[in-house]
């Protein structure tokens, strides 16, 4: 019997040290060595402090800040853990809302948002009032963000075509050319602004009065 088990044993051993311990530290230094920033989490950081992640969207809710899609993420309620209450962006509690077609919950919800986003007459684009299945996703599509110019715009007091121009740059197209669709990221296109309007004061102050 002892013939039998030793072999069971042994290769129980070799294969918990090659694929517990030698692949994942070798995949881990790969990874560290060719693709630093994604192995880390993307983190995007701003004067020495990390503000985020380019992987994960934030509830901009101000004016003069490109809004993201809705997020149906969640967390425990403080008041009493066995409910639970909206947490959008929540990255340790992805999730999609689950709610089908005949939900009044999601129609409510919908007509609230789309309240919310209309400019106008136009149409509000699909993409700003749906959200997407991981409920943390940081993209719209760059007709969601160029509906938004003008809010932006007039929170900012910058004109529409160079908001419309840093826009277009923004704008990611499909991985390899054939992955996806256009998008743009909104946290990094708001990081942007900030910092557009930071550099812009900057040289305000070195004209002086």
């Amino acid at each position: 019997m002892l013939s039998h088990v030793r072999p069971a044993l042994v290769l129980m051993i070799v294969f918990s040290a090659l694929l517990g311990l030698a692949y994942p530290l070798g995949i881990t230094g790969i990874a560290q060595a060719v693709f630093p920033t994604q192995a880390n989490g993307s983190l995007i950081e701003r004067n020495g402090a990390v503000v985020g992640s380019s992987l994960i969207g934030q509830a901009f809710a101000e004016p003069r800040y490109f809004w993201p899609r809705p997020s149906a993420t969640v967390t425990a309620d403080p008041n009493d853990s066995t409910k639970s209450v909206a947490a959008p962006y929540n990255a340790a509690a992805s999730s999609g809302s689950n709610l089908g077609s005949t939900s009044k919950a999601l129609m409510e919800r919908l007509a609230m948002d789309t309240a919310t986003y209309r400019q106008g007459t136009a149409s509000v684009p699909t993409s700003l009032v749906t959200a997407s299945g991981s409920g943390l996703d940081p993209q719209i599509t760059p007709e969601a963000a160029l509906y938004q110019i003008p809010r932006v715009a007039a929170a900012r007091g910058m004109p529409e075509a160079a908001l419309r121009t840093l826009v277009q740059r923004q704008v990611q197209g499909p991985v390899l050319g054939l992955i996806g669709e256009p998008r743009v990221n909104v946290v990094v296109l708001n990081l942007t602004l900030d910092a557009m309007a930071q550099q812009a004061a900057l040289s305000r102050n070195d004209r002086g009065p």
